[in-house]
């Protein structure tokens, strides 16, 4: 089993950052990919962005993400971070923290099927 636990949301105005963290404990050596989910009240949860946690670190991105938002790993600390910049009104969600350990189908790579371990989720607000 892997428990993950999430920090770093916030409040930030349009054209803030903010960085979240997400710790993974317990079977880490069984995660292959760790990613970032998102879902706003009425809306059904959104793949932000995903990270493979092998040497060559692949990461693939939703396209509404791309170029603001960049995903990264630190695999002595088993913590992945989401790093978010010109954060947008349409940003504010619950962020959420998975991971798969086994390996995504690719065209869902980005698909919340995909992922068996989930985090208890920080909350963003962008305020315009």
């Amino acid at each position: 089993v892997v428990q993950l636990v999430e920090s770093g949301g916030g409040s930030v105005q349009t054209g803030g950052t903010l960085r979240l963290s997400c710790t993974a404990s317990g079977a880490t050596s069984t995660t292959l990919y760790m990613a970032w989910f998102r879902q706003a009240p009425g809306n059904q949860r959104e793949g932000v962005a995903t990270i493979y946690t092998g040497v060559e670190a692949s990461t693939y991105y939703a396209d509404s993400v791309r170029g603001r938002f960049t995903i990264s790993l630190n695999s002595a600390k088993n913590t992945v971070y989401l790093q978010m910049n010109e954060l947008q009104p349409d940003d504010t969600a619950m962020y959420y923290c998975a991971a798969a350990t086994g390996v995504p189908e690719w065209r869902l790579i980005l698909h919340s099927s995909q992922y068996s371990h989930w985090g208890q989720g920080t909350q963003v607000t962008v305020s315009s």
